[in-house]
């Protein structure tokens, strides 16, 4: 009897546990939503992105994953991997993971990246990333999109030797209190082919077209809505170079890259990574 009453006490006792647990789950969600609105606040370059996410989360919240299914489904259909991708580039060149031709570099951004106390986004397709680079030779490149910065340092990797440029326009978590951390990963002898723009893409893309108005690469890896990335791809498309390339990365998160594909006309390469997908367009 006494292992019945023990057991029945710890029961009732994980129950107001669990209960007193669940009371304090609106508390900090509202302690956290006010944090992010501070963060805001104390940025006054980044008040309008602020007025665009609140419009967005009352009038827009099904943005993220319209089409989802019919996305995922078409990708699925056309993917290749990275490697298949770069070998087709390349010509049929052996592959090599740009992790082992820089393997110094790699390994102290990855000690870098551990040793940062606020967490961001993951690494991305880089190998991709890099021989796309090589293989435009580009020389201006714009990404929209920082985290640690390794999108970034794939690349600068290519784009240095030609001491070309990256414009990068990307925003802080705000809340995570990351700023002094974006774009982490790249090392300094890198910077000095790499300008980065503290905005939201709305403000930064204008300020990076005052600077270079024409590019040989862009990746797009910021805001993922649909609206947004409608609103962003053909502005984006306009500033290519015939003969460049434009990269978006998740495309299966939405229609929003397929639905452009089939409005222009576009034959995408599909890449899969990581259980996810990046798509291609070459411009003719």
């Amino acid at each position: 009897m006494a292992e019945i009453r023990n057991l029945m006490n710890f029961i009732s006792s994980s129950k107001k546990l669990y209960i007193c647990v669940n009371q304090f789950k609106p508390m900090k969600q509202l302690i956290e939503i006010v944090k992010i609105l501070f963060a805001y606040l104390i940025r006054p370059h980044l008040w309008p992105e602020l007025f665009r996410k609140i419009y967005k989360n009352i009038f827009q919240r099904s943005s993220a994953t319209k089409g989802k299914v019919l996305a995922e489904n078409w990708c699925a259909e056309k993917a290749v991997s990275q490697q298949f991708a770069i070998e087709q580039l390349a010509e049929n060149k052996e592959f090599e993971k740009i992790e082992d031709r820089y393997s110094d570099i790699f390994k102290k951004a990855k000690e870098i990246e551990q040793n940062t106390p606020v967490k961001m986004g993951g690494a991305g397709a880089l190998d991709l990333i890099y021989y796309l680079c090589e293989y435009t030779q580009a020389e201006n490149a714009l990404e929209t999109g920082v985290a640690y910065g390794w999108s970034s340092l794939a690349a600068l990797l290519s784009i240095s030797k030609r001491n070309g440029m990256l414009y990068s326009s990307d925003m802080p978590y705000l809340g995570a209190d990351n700023d002094a951390f974006v774009g982490c990963v790249v090392p300094e002898n890198l910077r000095k082919n790499w300008k980065l723009f503290r905005y939201a893409d709305r403000e930064s893309l204008p300020k990076i077209f005052k600077e270079q108005n024409e590019f040989d690469f862009i990746h797009y890896d910021s805001d993922k809505t649909y609206n947004g990335r409608m609103w962003a791809y053909p502005i984006l498309w306009k500033k290519l170079k015939t003969g460049g390339c434009f990269m978006s990365d998740d495309i299966s998160d939405n229609s929003a890259f397929m639905d452009y594909c089939i409005q222009n006309n576009f034959e995408p390469l599909i890449v899969g990574f990581d259980g996810k997908y990046a798509g291609v367009i070459f411009k003719k």
